[in-house]
């Protein structure tokens, strides 16, 4: 198999706003560790610092360098909880582990943050909180829904209403919001580098521009061939999500690669900042296809949501979130907006996490479905513990067995039809 080409990282305004990177040049030489690592975004990552920190040595290999998929492309919002409400998840998995998944998942942004905090990562990180709002009358019956939900199990979540939004958000859009108190944002590939630094610091090796290029059993050992040298491995976690190849055959099929782009704005005035999100929460809407947006630190307005599926380089491949914002908050008009960008994200079938244990001494962790700041960072501790203890390590995420999605060779005309099916639908309001 021959090594893909290294890549630049996509043009985006993390790209070149980040903190400088660390170090983690190609592995050159062969090595036998405890735990090898396939994928350098923040799971991989994660796990490598949390292995590191009981005494493991892990190593990480990544096609590119750490942070250049969506790890270091996102929206920069860290979200608490899962794609589902807290009694859809119990109802599925069960008092106990639904109870568990609930308090896990809910609490991966406090989880996120502490961590920054604690290994001091330069990544303009604030708590200042999550609203998911509602612009018609079924997505508000359903955030009223989630709210009441949370609110039942003592979480710090508020239920606004649409004055209380317009002082928040600086347009009238929204019927109502749920805010939890717990969400915040930061700049996402200068945390992904951050990560990395902390991992190497904690003992342990990364190393950019060296993909996995087969994966087989080697007697007591999983040997991992890359373009110029061997890893053999007592455990091997494959952390690649939205980049998922055929490195383990079925796997690829279990995830839909859907893009997710963005664009930037030239920082604003403080007046007209202050007249979008005073309160610099974070914004994702409720509907059949979100738009997610921030300001950031620098004033600058991140509009996101689904655009074409393939990589764009310019705010003009995503006008219509121009549009949208100018529709929102009309003192944008004339405003330049300086960055467009995309990156691949993994949507699972039934919109949770994945976690595989295919054969003896291989674990897999794929499938964020867009809430992959936060929860990856805290499912790096879960799998630590789940590499280091085994089967008996018991995690707050179900351990279930690979399924292929029918039909997977048609996910683009899928995605395509469902992105235009669903604006169709939040425009009809059902």
């Amino acid at each position: 198999m021959t090594a893909p080409a290294r890549l630049p990282l996509p043009p985006s305004l993390y790209a070149d706003t980040a903190v400088a990177a660390v170090a983690t040049p190609p592995l050159d030489a062969d090595k036998t560790v405890s735990v090898a690592i396939v994928g350098g975004g923040y799971t991989g990552l994660s796990t490598a610092l949390h292995l590191a920190e009981q005494g493991v040595d892990a190593l990480v290999l990544e096609a590119q360098e750490p942070g250049w998929g969506a790890s270091g492309n996102n929206g920069g919002h860290t979200n608490p909880g899962l794609k589902h409400d807290p009694d859809q998840i119990e109802a599925d998995f069960g008092a106990d582990l639904g109870r568990r998944m609930i308090e896990f998942s809910y609490g991966t942004t406090n989880f996120t943050h502490d961590l920054i905090r604690r290994y001091q990562i330069p990544c303009e990180a604030r708590q200042s909180g999550t609203l998911r709002a509602a612009y018609n009358e079924a997505s508000a019956a359903a955030i009223e829904s989630t709210a009441r939900q949370c609110i039942r199990r003592g979480m710090p979540v508020t239920l606004l209403g649409p004055e209380q939004l317009r002082e928040m958000t600086g347009t009238d859009r929204y019927l109502c919001a749920m805010l939890d108190a717990r969400g915040g944002d930061l700049h996402p590939l200068s945390y992904a580098r951050g990560l990395a630094r902390a991992a190497i610091s904690a003992g342990a090796s990364v190393h950019g521009e060296t993909p996995a290029l087969s994966l087989r059993r080697e007697g007591t050992h999983w040997r991992i061939e890359t373009p110029r040298a061997v890893v053999r491995a007592d455990k091997v976690l494959l952390a690649t999500n939205g980049f998922t190849d055929d490195l383990w055959p079925p796997l690829r099929r279990t995830i839909v690669p859907v893009f997710s782009s963005i664009a930037a704005t030239a920082p604003l005035s403080d007046e007209v900042a202050r007249s979008i999100m005073p309160t610099r929460s974070v914004l994702y809407e409720s509907g059949h296809i979100t738009v997610y947006y921030r300001i950031d630190q620098q004033n600058r307005l991140l509009m996101g949501g689904r655009g074409p599926m393939r990589w764009i380089n310019a705010p003009s491949d995503v006008a219509y979130l121009m549009r949208y914002a100018e529709r929102l908050w009309p003192q944008l008009k004339g405003v330049a907006w300086t960055h467009g960008w995309n990156s691949r994200l993994a949507i699972t079938k039934d919109h949770y996490p994945h976690v595989h244990e295919p054969a003896e001494n291989i674990l897999i962790s794929l499938g964020c479905n867009g809430r992959g700041v936060a929860l990856s960072t805290a499912m790096g501790a879960q799998l630590a513990r789940r590499l280091i203890g085994g089967a008996k390590a018991e995690i707050d995420m179900p351990v279930t067995g690979i399924k292929p999605i029918p039909l997977h060779a048609f996910w683009p005309v899928g995605v395509t039809s469902a992105v235009i099916a669903g604006r169709v639908r939040d425009r009809l309001g059902i």
